[in-house]
């Protein structure tokens, strides 16, 4: 009995250490494909460039993703995601309902200001991706979360027409971004918040003298 447990480790034992390798290989190629694609672009960078960076094999990016596509897909996804936490914990210390939809545009601020930013991976990559790819489908995603929480931040805050404001409001949104982008100004977001503020003033003054 006891020589029998002595061998069940052994045989077991490689698979831990295989899967790590796995996760190891993954994160590279994502980190290397945050570097690059949203540095350079989608179309610019090539798969080979993306392998060097990350240290791996090529066979480990296809194994792992199966196409340099759904690498794409994958940086984008990840990039959805911590846009989207970012902004909701900077949210989270609101107190108001008004300052919960002006928020949104405090974390552009934040996301402005970092030294890495480079405009927007979204609208970049819908301006190079084919249309009807996996691609553009993330990126709409995206810009249907932002209008949808602008939705739901304009309704509490008691806008008459949340979707009306929504829509200005993204708009305002995306030109902030391409303007600290251009510009290479923080600033804009700070600009875009100041205006947001308005946009939110006169949504709320039209409900209150229909009442």
């Amino acid at each position: 009995m006891p020589a029998l447990m002595d061998k069940a480790p052994q045989k077991h034992a490689p698979a831990p250490a295989v899967k790590a390798e796995r996760r190891s290989a993954r994160e590279r190629l994502l980190a290397a494909a945050e570097e690059l694609f949203y540095e350079e672009g989608i179309n610019t960078v090539g798969i080979d460039r993306v392998i060097e960076r990350a240290g791996v094999a090529k066979a480990s990016l296809y194994d792992t993703f199966g196409s340099k596509d759904e690498l794409i897909r994958a940086y984008l996804v990840g990039r959805k995601e911590a846009r989207q936490t970012r902004i909701l914990r900077r949210l989270e210390n609101c107190k108001t309902p008004r300052n919960r939809l002006l928020g949104v545009f405090d974390a552009l601020a934040d996301i402005c200001a970092d030294p890495a930013f480079r405009g927007c991976a979204f609208l970049r990559t819908s301006a190079e991706a084919r249309p009807g790819s996996s691609l553009r489908i993330v990126c709409d995603d995206s810009r249907r979360w932002t209008y949808e929480l602008f939705v739901e931040l304009a309704r509490d805050a008691g806008a008459a027409k949340p979707e009306q404001l929504a829509h200005q409001l993204v708009v305002l949104y995306d030109g902030a971004v391409v303007a600290a982008q251009m510009d290479h100004d923080p600033a804009a977001a700070v600009l875009a918040r100041s205006m947001a503020a308005q946009l939110l003033d006169v949504a709320i003054g039209r409900k209150s003298r229909k009442r």
